[in-house]
């Protein structure tokens, strides 16, 4: 029985993880799941949110939005659209998207634009998911 888990995160344009860890628990679709080494065959979709293994006695963490996630006895596969570890997100940059992604809320909520505050919504939780993310890493 193998006690490590591969952990691979993959975005279109680059790994931003790989490496054996001994548990990874992420936002799945319908809820945060967790696996461990020797987990069932599971596939399903990731959402936005926290990512977090434990390497050690050390639990790292990281952001992923969009894709799909599969996992077998001895590896966790993650293909989405973007991720990035904690100690990546650059805090000023996540701010300013944040109060950016909060006056096109407003303006488009204003104009009562359907589209426009759906996408600005988006933003505001990718910011508000990085800076929280971020903060971990401290």
């Amino acid at each position: 029985m193998a006690d490590k888990l591969l952990l691979e995160v993959i975005t279109p344009s680059r790994a931003v993880v790989r490496e054996e860890v001994e548990m990874v628990v992420a936002p799945g679709e319908f809820g945060e799941f967790g696996a461990l080494p020797n987990h069932a065959a599971y596939l399903t979709a990731i959402k936005l949110g926290e990512l977090r293994y434990k390497v050690g006695n050390k639990t790292e963490y990281a952001i992923v939005s969009g894709g799909f996630a599969e996992i077998v006895a001895d590896r966790a596969t993650f293909l989405v659209t973007a991720a990035e570890k904690a100690h990546e997100v650059d805090i000023a940059r996540a701010m300013k998207a944040k109060e950016r992604a909060e006056q096109r809320l407003q303006a488009a909520a204003a104009k009562r634009e359907a589209f426009d505050v759906a996408r600005a919504q988006a933003a505001l939780q990718r910011a508000i998911w990085r800076l929280k993310i971020a903060e971990k890493a401290k």
